[in-house]
Parts: C-alpha cells; sequence; structure tokens
C-alpha cells in the first residue's frame, strides 16, 4: 500500500468521524454533549486541512503517489 493510498484511507476515516459527530450533535438533546461533540468535530476537520495539505505535498514531490 503507498503511503497516498494510506493517506487517502485516512482522510475518509476522518471525514466519517467527524460527519459522525455532527450528526450526534443534532440529535442530542444534552447541551453538554452538543457543544462536546461540535468541538471535536472542528477539531477533527482542522485536522482534515492539515492532512490535506500534506497529501497535496506528497503529490507534488512524489507523482507516482497521485491516485
Amino acid at each position: 500500500m503507498t503511503v497516498g493510498t494510506q493517506m487517502q484511507q485516512v482522510i475518509a476515516t476522518i471525514q466519517s468521524a467527524s460527519a459522525s459527530l455532527k450528526t450526534f450533535a443534532l440529535e442530542t438533546q444534552d447541551e453538554n454533549a452538543k457543544t462536546q461533540f461540535q468541538q471535536i468535530a472542528q477539531s477533527l476537520d482542522n485536522s482534515l486541512q492539515t492532512l490535506k495539505q500534506r497529501q497535496d505535498y506528497i503529490n507534488q514531490q512524489e507523482p507516482q503517489f497521485k491516485q
């Protein structure tokens, strides 16, 4: 498995986790839990941006990793 493929899998997994947390936030009636779910989802979204930048860098440096 190439680095590019692994990075793609990690990005997809984090996107899925973030979406799940956002759904939990919408579905819960507990305001404390809602806030926590939203904060964690935001943290994951921030991490996603970093990972996507890294993926772009990998693709620029190592064209064979492009999907």
